[in-house]
């Protein structure tokens, strides 16, 4: 029987902390982040006040693309660990009251995975190629790709079939929406779905409370995999219009899976009154009441939403937004998930280092030749979206660092980069190293405290070094303790289960709402996002501000919370 749901689960309200192993924390010494390195340092997360952390994966691959191209979805590898180390991980964990998300990788596999080495033997024609989204090619001999899909990485979205091809002479070719080491999965085949519902027994059974889901939008393609627009982008129009994302089928699989979560109970009795095991969709969709149907109440708990990151720092466009995502949410029962940055984009300390223009889409990548952001000025905002999003309600997640306010590393030589968007896009996209550069931990030492060893997987900025913990813990103007307070707040003011209602202010620059409960007193949250400070409103008390306040007025960039008497 499935587990009764909780009256009040505790993912409505979660602030979810993303580490990105490979750049946590080195414990061994190699120059790589590891498990028994994230166990190591699980008590910061503590200190600074979030619910769970989500691991993106360390399974066993070839890291061809840092994970993501995984070899074997129920082992460790060795550059990260055992399952030991995961076990022990997943243990400390709960016994610091923090919950465990683990990445799951559905849409592919490594072109190393046992399955597609099978599929490469047996040939075309066979079950095991069935596995996988191989097609013959167009023209008289099939020597053009089957389509004209593009890799997100840049280039084809196909390449010739390099396996037995069992007497068949039309040239085949296999999908890749990644990198050519990443085939596609034929998620038309029953295999498909057995093994990945196996997949999540997995680890399920090994005490993980939830799962995010890679590329939660692919997975299924239109039908009979027509041509698509190239002029559309992805990640600005509906994804509805291109047909290897956002098709009508995922939704069959996620019905499917929120029937086998609902079949465990939670992780730890301590939990017993506020259960689920999370299912959390990375789903780049278009518009917002497409986005919300992953989170329909038989689907997904959670999808993040990637327009709110993409939103300048602008008031009415931030306005725009929220109001927009939290009416398609609220339509469908659930709450809204907010996130500014992660593994994949430029971090927000920096995107907002940049001049601010509606309509206009954030950088991909920097490098040292690009138009660098203002640091000073990006990390200002940084502080303020972030003590905004802070108080929406819903869910956040965290990016690892960005409560150190670590900017972007724009000056990565091109040499050292190893994202694989920048080799496959013919040297015109830098990629995502940018924001995956490990983790400070001490001004002084090897690494700057990431680890044993002075040469890490990528080269930390200098200016790290004054980022690190131990030169911010209590010094009350810190990034660090101003996360530390606004994540303590919010969870005293019980922020995020409150319910939103705008606020006019007299000046466009600033956005101005009000979060309400029954029971309690309300909050009110402002937003500066002008050139100039505005009045400070009189008789309420300032409970956070992201910079100091000290003349009566409410400074250019800066987001207060205050309550009134």
């Amino acid at each position: 029987m499935p587990t009764p749901a909780p009256a009040s689960p505790w993912w409505r309200d979660a602030v979810i902390y993303q580490v990105y192993p490979r750049s946590w924390a080195d414990a061994d010494g190699d120059g790589i982040g590891d498990l028994p390195g994230i166990t190591s340092r699980l008590e910061h997360l503590v200190d600074l006040g979030v619910d769970a952390v989500w691991l993106s994966p360390f399974y066993v691959s070839p890291q061809h693309d840092a994970g993501y191209d995984v070899t074997d979805f129920r082992a460790v590898d060795p550059l990260f660990g055992s399952l030991d180390d995961a076990d022990a991980l997943v243990a400390r964990a709960h016994e610091l009251s923090l919950r465990v998300v683990v990445d799951v990788v559905p849409n592919h596999t490594s072109s190393e995975h046992r399955w597609f080495q099978q599929a490469l033997v047996d040939g075309l024609g066979s079950a095991a190629a069935a596995r996988y989204v191989v097609r013959p090619g167009r023209g008289g001999a099939g020597e053009e790709p089957p389509n004209n899909w593009l890799s997100n990485f840049g280039g084809g979205a196909w390449s010739p079939w390099p396996g037995e091809t069992n007497g068949e002479t039309h040239q085949h070719w296999y999908l890749h929406l990644f990198d050519t080491t990443q085939p596609d999965l034929d998620w038309t085949n029953p295999e498909v779905h057995d093994e990945l519902d196996a997949v999540l027994r997995f680890w399920l059974d090994r005490g993980v409370d939830g799962f995010r889901i890679d590329v939660a939008h692919g997975m299924v393609k239109a039908g009979g995999l027509p041509d698509a627009d190239l002029s559309l982008d992805p990640n600005v129009d509906p994804t509805g219009d291109l047909p290897m994302w956002d098709q009508p089928g995922v939704h069959a699989i996620y019905r499917r899976w929120r029937r086998l979560v609902e079949e465990y109970g939670p992780s730890d009795p301590r939990w017993a009154d506020d259960g689920d095991r999370l299912l959390c969709a990375e789903a780049w969709v278009q518009p917002a009441e497409a986005l919300a149907r992953y989170v329909r109440p038989d689907e997904l708990h959670q999808s993040f939403n990637f327009a709110f990151l993409m939103t300048p720092w602008i008031a009415a466009d931030l306005r725009d937004v929220v109001d927009r995502t939290l009416q398609a949410a609220e339509a469908v029962g659930a709450p809204q998930t907010w996130v500014l940055s992660n593994h994949d984009v430029v971090r927000h300390a920096s995107r907002l280092g940049y001049p601010q223009v509606s309509g206009e889409a954030p950088p991909t990548g920097i490098g040292p030749g690009d138009p660098q952001p203002d640091a000073a000025l990006g990390l200002r905002r940084a502080r303020a979206a972030t003590a905004l999003m802070l108080a929406l309600p819903g869910s956040a997640y965290l990016y690892q660092g960005e409560e150190l306010g670590l900017p972007e590393a724009t000056l990565i030589p091109d040499d050292a980069r190893q994202d694989p968007t920048w080799e496959r896009s013919g040297h015109t996209r830098r990629g995502r190293d940018g924001c995956r550069v490990p983790v400070p931990w001490a001004a002084d030492g090897p690494s700057l405290g990431f680890g044993p060893s002075g040469t890490p997987w990528l080269p930390q900025p200098p200016e790290y070094a004054d980022l690190a913990p131990d030169r911010q813990r209590g010094d009350e103007r810190s990034t660090l303790e101003l996360y530390r307070r606004l994540l303590r707040l919010r969870r005293e003011l019980g922020l995020g289960r409150r319910r939103l209602e705008w606020v006019d202010h007299e000046s466009p620059d600033v956005l101005a709402l009000r979060l309400l409960a029954d029971d309690r007193d309300e909050i009110v949250v402002l937003a500066n996002t002008g050139p100039g400070p505005v009045p400070l409103p009189v008789d309420v008390r300032v409970l956070v501000s992201s910079a100091t306040i000290d003349d009566g007025t409410l400074p250019s960039d800066t987001t207060i919370w205050v309550r009134r008497p």
